[in-house]
């Protein structure tokens, strides 16, 4: 069979369930067994872990029967973060990891990550195993095993370590802090690596495991959950809020008095920490970051480079960069994907966020905020985000077509100037409004992200109307319905 179109990146990702449901049981077992041959390893252990979605379950299950068929030595992990996937390759000593999940995306939505100890696998190596599992005709072995057991406590208790570093055994005690799984896998970090150090999470919310997700959708840049978190916080007099998405590789923090830091904010904000003892840092981040952030950066003394979205991308260009001699502590991207050189470069929610909140604590008992740490982040007045599908197969030409016929009808008018630091579509400076737009192909699916911010009241209008202009001739292959809509508010 041919599992190349379940390819999204460097994750496999498809619908797994109805009809429609692509990502099967016999599709997840092949490509799993592809991963173990990818190894080559003659007895390797191999952990298998799922978030909460409803076909987790049994996806898991089937995988880790295919791979002890083929030898293998497989631990059942179970219901975990992707981050304590990889993390089983380091604290467990597996030769690779497994991770059934689609992120945030709806329920009817699973996927794949694969981890060495190198890290995750790239979208090349990816392509390859895909084309080897289509192949089938993996072989069988004796004395495979399935081992079950509580692997997940060895991450929680590396994040309490961290903690406890930081912060004392009692560190945490009189510190009331709400977390938000949103119902995905990542409510442990509340129940096995706060509470058993003394902190407060009585307020936590969402944490139940419920592939549904019927609260919000877990993803700490969708507004309903922000706005759901910082009510909660504010109602529940917390010291902090922290909220995940469904398989807590991404995240997002609220202050006491309900500020959201998400986004730039949340990039700004890890940028300060890091740039307080390492002037000249360089800070890598995704190519929709906003131009207040990088002043901000340049402020504090580092240097902000912009890439191309995927966090798989930010991460490979800040190793780049160290091993060109340039130290590249932080990748990060808008979505809330952070990964740290000093954390195998590792992005993990949980890992971001207890630096964050040992800092929180530290603050606290100086009467001071995180808030504070970035108080001179210059914020644009308006700022938009709009998704515009494209249609047809040919959907990936015509998102180049676009793309280009946007810098055609820019690059020669006193109005517009081209961003020269954007490594993917194109970003616009607008001098009449103050601000910038960027379109650009999703690294996933048949869309095309639109964003523009304007220091001006008004402007972020201005700047899309300019730009529907340009894309009206594309209607018959790009859906303008959402950026129409957008201009009539």
């Amino acid at each position: 069979m041919d599992y190349l179109n379940l390819v999204s990146g460097t994750d496999i990702r498809g619908t797994a369930i109805g009809e429609n449901a692509v990502l099967t049981v016999d599709a997840a077992c092949d490509i799993a067994s592809a991963f173990l041959c990818k190894l080559a390893v003659e007895r390797p252990t191999i952990a298998i872990g799922r978030d909460s979605r409803i076909t987790g379950e049994k996806l898991a299950s089937a995988v880790m029967e295919r791979l002890a068929k083929m030898g293998a030595r497989v631990l059942s992990v179970g219901l975990c973060s992707t981050p304590s996937m990889f993390m089983m390759t380091k604290l467990a000593g597996c030769d690779g990891a497994i991770m059934l999940t689609a992120s945030h995306h709806p329920y009817d939505k699973n996927g794949m990550k694969f981890f060495t100890p190198e890290g995750g696998i790239s979208s090349k190596e990816l392509k390859a195993m895909t084309a080897r599992a289509g192949e089938g005709n993996f072989g069988f072995k004796a004395g495979g095993v399935i081992e079950s057991g509580d692997y997940l406590e060895l991450y929680c208790e590396h994040i309490r370590n961290i903690i406890k570093d930081g912060l004392g055994q009692n560190g945490l005690d009189n510190f009331k802090i709400v977390v938000d799984a949103g119902n995905g896998a990542a409510g442990f970090y509340a129940t096995r690596i706060l509470q058993p150090l003394g902190a407060d999470v009585s307020a936590s919310q969402f944490l139940e495991p419920d592939g549904m997700f019927p609260n919000h959708q877990p993803n700490p840049e969708n507004a309903t959950a922000m706005a759901s978190i910082s009510a909660r916080v504010k109602e529940s007099g917390a010291d902090l809020g922290i909220i995940f998405d469904t398989d807590g590789d991404r995240c997002a923090i609220v202050t006491s008095d309900g500020a959201e830091i998400n986004r730039n904010r949340l990039i700004a904000l890890i940028s300060a920490m890091i740039l307080e003892k390492d002037k000249g840092a360089y800070i890598v981040t995704d190519s929709v970051t906003s131009d207040g952030l990088a002043e901000f950066i340049k402020q504090k003394g580092g240097v902000h480079v912009r890439y191309k979205r995927g966090y798989k991308n930010v991460i490979d260009y800040a190793k780049k960069l160290c091993d060109e001699g340039k130290y590249a502590p932080l990748a990060i991207e808008t979505s809330g994907h952070a990964a740290m050189k000093e954390n195998f470069f590792l992005d993990d929610g949980a890992y971001l966020v207890t630096l964050l909140l040992i800092r929180s604590a530290i603050l606290k008992k100086q009467g001071k905020s995180l808030s504070d740490l970035i108080s001179d982040l210059r914020e644009p007045v308006e700022s938009a985000e709009v998704r515009l599908p494209l249609i047809g197969e040919d959907w990936k030409a015509n998102a180049d077509a676009i793309i280009e016929k946007v810098k055609s009808a820019t690059e020669n008018s006193p109005k517009f100037s081209h961003a020269p630091d954007n490594y993917e579509g194109i970003r616009v400076n607008v001098k009449e409004s103050k601000g910038w737009f960027s379109i650009r192909k999703s690294v996933h699916d048949p869309i095309m992200p639109v964003n523009a911010e304007s220091d001006i009241a008004g402007g972020a209008k201005g700047i899309l109307s300019a730009l529907c202009e340009i894309l009206v001739e594309f209607a018959s292959v790009l859906d303008l319905a959402p950026l129409k809509k957008y201009l009539e508010k």
